[in-house]
């Protein structure tokens, strides 16, 4: 994507107002449930770039993959013993892969604003490959995990050296310890005006709202194109 906020003129990518058509997945193969339900708009759409962020393990890929209105692409390898080494497990030694490159959906929200979703690994070795990934964002959405608040510094720091603007969703795992807002706020050491979410990365409705909360955060602060 050349720019992270763009509208262009009428696009009209594949067939407009016609279905996607059926790809012959049987149910549980992997599909989204929605696929068969998208249509892609014929009007003027608002096209945003945001990143999906956090430390290793914290939910990201299970967030894009409740939220993506197409078949998200996820590049997840199964872990092995090696890794064991260089990736800290503590608090998710139930963990079986982890993502290796990038994972991506798209969801559309009122007004034909489209987000396209770009999750980065979690992990330090992946650091290069994350300013890739990041160029041409406009925002990031943070999660956390109250279990190891501490591994969201780093990623914070790199967002904030990247000049993004960002919001924070704590991850409500059934075992995390629960805290409130302001609590939450004042460990994570986050400015005033910095949007804190609490979620459940597995329910489409609290990602959404998580999302919106970044976006308005977003266009708070962007620009507007005069006419």
């Amino acid at each position: 994507m050349d720019s992270a906020l763009s509208s262009p003129n009428t696009r009209t990518p594949i067939d407009a107002g016609r279905p996607l058509p059926d790809t012959g997945s049987p149910p549980g193969s992997g599909a989204h449930p929605d696929t068969h339900a998208i249509y892609l708009s014929g009007t003027d759409q608002t096209l945003v770039k945001l990143l999906v962020a956090g430390p290793f393990g914290v939910g990201k890929t299970t967030l894009i993959r409740a939220l993506s209105e197409t078949p998200p692409l996820h590049t997840e390898e199964v872990m092995t013993q090696s890794g064991a080494f260089v990736d800290d497990l503590a608090g998710v030694r139930e963990k079986t892969t982890t993502t290796v490159a990038m994972d991506f959906g798209r969801l559309t929200l009122p007004g034909d604003l489209v987000l396209y979703l770009f999750g980065t690994p979690g992990q330090k070795r992946f650091r290069p490959l994350w300013h890739d990934i990041a160029c041409g964002a406009l925002g990031a959405l943070v999660l956390a995990d109250t279990r190891r608040l501490a591994d969201s510094f780093e990623v914070m720091d790199i967002i904030e050296e990247a000049g993004l603007r960002y919001a924070v969703a704590v991850n409500t795992f059934p075992d995390a310890p629960q805290y409130n807002v302001g609590m939450l706020r004042d460990a994570l050491d986050l400015h005033a005006e910095t949007p804190l979410v609490l979620c459940d990365a597995r329910d489409r409705g609290q990602s959404v709202d998580a999302l919106i909360a970044l976006v308005g955060h977003v266009l708070a602060h962007t620009p507007q194109e005069t006419p």
